[in-house]
């Protein structure tokens, strides 16, 4: 006797329907799982016999082999355990087949028979709905991330009797239905922190709504206790709002890690991630036998932060390098190799010397030129080439502290923001490019294109301030967001004048 269900299991951010096939046949008690399962499937032997006397239904008995198709596909989770038990329910004809070659069926299952939510529904339910199925089964708690896809009738259940039931034709289940675009419709961004809070550093928060605007990443160099940390975790507040694509490319990322909260639907806020310095290349980046994402893709469409810079870990850092170039992690293992989305905007802190302070000639106890020198040298330069704006951060006077005024909020700063963007969403429209960051060398050459003026101060910088040639690009770029912020059609003097001062890290003798 033969039994046929299907499940589906992730790869990457995306999902393969995978064939459950339960053959039968009398003689002593045996079970087999092959098709490459992970300890979690074939652990899941012992839920699914508990779950289905929870159920009041006769276990089977006999020879048992389940095939996970393709075979030569590792299968990980807990996920196949509702596709098995109901193939082993069909195989002893204990439930009708009405739906099964229509149906895909996820899910953990309690020893109850109760359904526990899984990962990567999202990726699944896409898939699904791409191969022609016509339902979805799986755990009440994922509904919600699952109906996001239209024309696909999702059913969650709260456990396998359920299941069984509507099999059985004993209970109607109603679809789950998600409205995206009230998701949408209002405001998402988290005003709990403003940029009015911040006091002073007027030159950083200019710097931050240029970064903002054009997603570019930034670094920021100042002592402890200047409100670097405390402006990056306000970079989201001005961030514009996420597109329905990039809200599901997001929300397939933290689907996959499990990141998604219980009844949730889909990510409407930027993400934010601020990793600890002690961080492993791996977990930054993404990796592991069955490869998972790291912070750099859990960070796409949004933030990620890196506090401390010079304190992580070199060869962390220098995996960095390709994602941020091509917005994307390829991670290559013996059985497979996925890609995840990295497309960030890197925003990083630091000291200016291991002590924390600047060098100052006049203090022969102080900080020492080399000490400064020694601390820089920990992030390469080819990292650095790949930072468009250097912010210097001094610390505020206590003039600045004492005022009772508050400086610009948020909103004002966003909604600049969001009016540059749309300008950068015309200009390169039908292009792979959605912001100036993202320019390449061909298209920075066709679209920044400076006036005389522009180019002397230009020319002028590189030569008397020591620039090296990597900063030319990013200074077109810079400038060219610069210019959009004030809705210029050229790029102007002053806009290369400003952008040039957003790369301190390049100038000869910046260390003094």
């Amino acid at each position: 006797m033969l039994a046929h269900t299907f499940g589906a299991s992730t790869y990457g951010v995306d999902a393969h329907i995978i064939d459950v096939e339960v053959h039968f046949r009398g003689g002593t008690p045996f079970y087999s799982l092959v098709g490459l399962p992970d300890r979690a499937v074939t652990e899941g032997k012992y839920r699914i016999d508990a779950a289905i006397r929870a159920s009041r239904l006769e276990e089977p008995r006999g020879v048992i082999i389940i095939n996970l198709a393709p075979a030569d596909l590792p299968k990980e989770g807990s996920a196949f355990d509702l596709p098995i038990a109901i193939g082993n329910l069909l195989g002893t004809r204990q439930i009708r087949n009405d739906f099964a070659d229509k149906t895909v069926l996820i899910g953990e299952l309690a020893l109850d028979g109760s359904l526990r939510p899984v990962k990567g529904v999202l990726p699944i339910a896409v898939e699904a709905h791409k191969r022609g199925f016509e339902y979805l089964v799986l755990p009440e708690a994922n509904a919600g991330e699952a109906a996001v896809v239209s024309g696909l009738k999702v059913l969650g259940c709260k456990n396998l009797r359920e299941v069984i039931d509507w099999f059985n034709g004993q209970n109607n289940l109603t679809p789950h239905t998600t409205d995206v675009a009230a998701l949408f419709s209002h405001d998402n961004t988290d005003h709990a922190a403003d940029f009015s809070d911040v006091k002073g550093q007027e030159n950083v928060k200019r710097a931050m709504e240029v970064a903002a605007a054009g997603g570019h990443n930034m670094i920021m160099v100042g002592p402890p206790g200047s409100g670097k940390t405390m402006l990056a975790r306000r970079l989201p507040t001005i961030l514009p709002p996420l597109t329905l694509n990039e809200a599901l490319e997001t929300t397939k990322i933290h689907s996959v890690t499990g990141l998604m909260r219980s009844g949730s639907s889909i990510v409407t806020t930027r993400p934010f991630r601020a990793p600890h310095h002690t961080i492993s290349d791996v977990a930054l980046v993404g990796g592991g036998s069955i490869p998972m994402p790291g912070e750099i893709s859990l960070a796409h469409n949004g933030v990620l932060f890196l506090d401390e810079l010079p304190e992580f870990q070199r060869k962390a850092l220098e995996v960095m390098r390709q994602p941020l170039e091509d917005g994307f992690v390829t991670i290559s293992r013996a059985r497979m190799t996925v890609s995840y989305p990295s497309k960030i905007m890197l925003i990083a802190s630091m000291n200016p010397s291991p002590s924390g302070d600047w060098y100052d000639p006049a203090n022969q106890d102080g900080t020492s030129h080399g000490q400064m020198q020694r601390y820089l040298s920990k992030i390469s330069g080819p990292l650095l080439d790949r930072i468009d704006l250097h912010v210097e951060v001094n610390k505020v006077t206590f003039e600045e502290l004492s005022q009772k005024s508050q400086g610009e909020g948020s909103l004002p700063i966003r909604e600049r923001v969001v009016a540059c963007r749309q300008i950068q969403q015309q200009r390169f429209m039908g292009m792979e490019v959605h912001c100036n960051a993202q320019m390449s060398s061909r298209q920075v050459r066709k679209i920044c294109r400076l006036d005389d003026a522009g180019s002397a101060i230009l020319k002028r910088a590189m030569t008397t301030l020591g620039l090296s040639a990597r900063a030319y690009d990013r200074i077109l770029k810079v400038s060219r967001t610069i210019a959009d912020l004030e809705r210029s059609e050229h790029i102007r003097g002053h806009h290369i004048a400003e952008a040039v001062q957003y790369r301190s890290l390049d100038r000869e003798g910046w260390l003094g």
